[in-house]
């Protein structure tokens, strides 16, 4: 019985990169999508601020720092630009116990729409629906007043299809992944007779083994994801009514394929495990693009985020922020918009995603969270 998949998953992968980037080679490309509106309205950087619930997803070490209860809620419709029927959610919460600290968990869920089962002749026999989901709890441990470490780990549950193609038994794949911390806020300090702050942090997330849809196929890796940054928060006047963050996110797909086939004419790659792939993964690597292998620097590897965002008395928010991929490894360059509210215990965070190249799956992608803080 063979499975002929819809346009939308074809799009799911193309939104993430060209097929032979290093981008390319993980599965479960969801467990990338940046999850809060604040942190993709400022171009996707939020490893150094991860003050709120979506600490989980930038940098779970941030928890060490936060004292309050929270509740967090995103929806995306994704690929708007196709109008397919594909969309993204991510549930998450935070708790503190006094002499514990603060525990996180979330649930993450991309809808990938009905598919159409045919036989081998093309006749139609049914449909099928295809998602994936994750779900996971994540801690942070504050070591001193400016220094904390944090963890996280995630059940990873893929259901693309079922059934067999060519001989072989297709099932839902599934894994867990795990993420390694930490997160620097300084005290705060005076410049120019303003009070500023700077943090810096780094997050090595979803380390675990790959996931496996047939019997007959060696695993897939995870997307696991090393992403360090910076942000520098100032108070534009004497009362900090007015403030100015910026921020910049550096990161990296941490998977790696390996040529293991020395005729040229007949390129073959395989996948490193993660560990090995946690170490041999800094240096540039050699693709096939179709036609030519091509080598990909460790500089071409890099994903940089930049983002700026302003708060009025801690009421009202504007930010903007700039992505950038390299054309050999994922191609993405777009320019993020954003607003949030905060009234009481309640807040609002939207963004806006305008891509620089013309009918990208990902142009007019927006992001709407809602924020209910128990204090």
């Amino acid at each position: 019985m063979k499975k002929i998949f819809s346009l939308t998953l074809v799009l799911l992968f193309l939104s993430y990169g060209a097929a032979y980037s290093q981008v390319g080679i993980t599965a479960v490309p969801f467990l990338q999508i940046e999850p809060d509106s604040r942190s993709t309205g400022m171009g996707n950087t939020g490893v150094a601020i991860a003050d709120n619930a979506s600490a989980i997803f930038w940098n779970p070490a941030g928890l060490a720092f936060q004292n309050q209860n929270q509740v967090s809620l995103t929806h995306a419709n994704w690929l708007p630009a196709f109008n397919a029927d594909l969309f993204y959610d991510y549930l998450v919460g935070t708790y503190y116990i006094d002499g514990i600290g603060t525990i996180g968990g979330h649930l993450t869920f991309l809808n990938l729409g009905e598919q159409t089962r045919t036989d081998e002749t093309g006749l139609e026999l049914g449909r099928f629906n295809s998602f994936e989901i994750s779900a996971g709890l994540s801690y942070g441990l504050k070591l001193s007043e400016t220094f904390a470490l944090g963890t996280g780990i995630r059940y990873i549950y893929s259901s693309l299809a079922d059934g067999s193609v060519s001989g072989q038994d297709i099932s839902p794949g599934s894994s867990v992944g795990v993420d390694l911390a930490a997160l620097y806020k300084s005290n705060s300090f005076q410049l120019g007779n303003r009070e500023a702050k700077f943090n810096a942090g780094l997050n090595i997330s979803n380390i675990g083994p790959g996931i496996q849809y047939t019997d007959n196929a060696q695993r897939d890796p995870l997307p696991t994801m090393f992403r360090a940054g910076w942000a520098y928060t100032m108070d534009l006047d004497a009362n900090g009514m007015n403030t100015l963050t910026f921020s910049n996110d550096v990161s990296k797909i941490m998977a790696r394929s390996q040529r293991v086939s020395s005729d040229p004419d007949s390129p073959e790659f395989e996948t490193m495990g993660v560990f090995e792939a946690l170490i041999n993964s800094w240096s540039s690597f050699e693709r096939f693009n179709g036609t030519e292998n091509v080598s990909v620097s460790l500089a071409q590897q890099l994903m940089l985020g930049f983002g700026l965002e302003y708060w009025y008395d801690n009421l009202f928010a504007l930010r903007g922020g700039y992505y950038y991929e390299n054309p050999e490894n994922g191609n993405r360059e777009f320019v993020t918009l954003g607003a949030g509210l905060r009234y009481n215990i309640f807040g609002v965070d939207f963004s806006y995603l305008y891509t620089l190249e013309e009918d990208h799956p990902l142009a007019n992608t927006i992001r709407l969270s809602l924020l209910i803080n128990f204090r």
